[in-house]
Formats: structure tokens, C-alpha cells, sequence
């Protein structure tokens, strides 16, 4: 008896041996499978932030643009409203002018 019951524990030690083997195994598996996943998601991860920061770049450019051509665009219309008051002012002038002339002529007429 005392020998059939040492040999039900031998058996059920390998057994439990064979089992933990087995779940080491698959550990090893599970493990090896998310340290390959997790690498999948980093180079993915490291590849969008790359296409962001491009688009980024792209869209500061474009940003850089923009602002320029306001500042040109603002400089024109400074000159062009500073050349439309000298045109005005030169109106003026012409008319009063023209007023004194038209004023000499009737004079002339008497």
C-alpha cells in the first residue's frame, strides 16, 4: 500500500512537472507575442508621429507664406491709399484752379 501510494505521488509529481512546463511554454508564447506586438506598435506609433510633425513642418510653411503675402498685401494698400490722398489733394488743387480761372475769365467778359 505504502508503495502504490509513493508511486501515485511520483506520478502525480511529473504529472504537475509536465504541467508547469507546459504553462512555462506558453507564458514564454504569450510574452514573446506582446513584446512583438507592442513593437509593431511602437514603429507604427514612431511613424505617425514622423507624418505629423512633416505635416507640421508643411503647414508652418504654408503659415510663413500667408503671413508674408498679408505683410505685402497691407504694404500695397498703404501705398495705393497714400497715392489715392495725393490724387485727391491734386483734385483740389486743379479745381480751385479751375475756379480762379473760370473767375478771371469773367472778369475778362465785363
Amino acid at each position: 500500500a505504502e508503495q502504490e501510494a509513493a508511486m501515485t505521488l511520483e506520478r502525480d509529481r511529473k504529472l504537475l512537472e509536465a504541467q508547469v512546463k507546459d504553462a512555462n511554454a506558453r507564458l514564454d508564447e504569450v510574452e514573446q507575442n506582446a513584446l512583438k506586438g507592442g513593437k509593431k506598435a511602437m514603429i507604427k506609433m514612431e511613424t505617425r508621429i514622423r507624418e505629423l510633425e512633416s505635416e507640421l513642418d508643411a503647414e508652418n510653411r504654408r503659415m510663413g507664406d500667408a503671413s508674408k503675402n498679408l505683410r505685402k498685401s497691407e504694404r500695397k494698400i498703404k501705398e495705393l491709399m497714400f497715392a489715392a490722398d495725393e490724387d485727391k489733394k491734386n483734385h483740389e488743387r486743379m479745381q480751385a484752379l479751375i475756379d480762379q480761372l473760370q473767375g478771371k475769365v469773367k472778369s475778362y467778359k465785363k
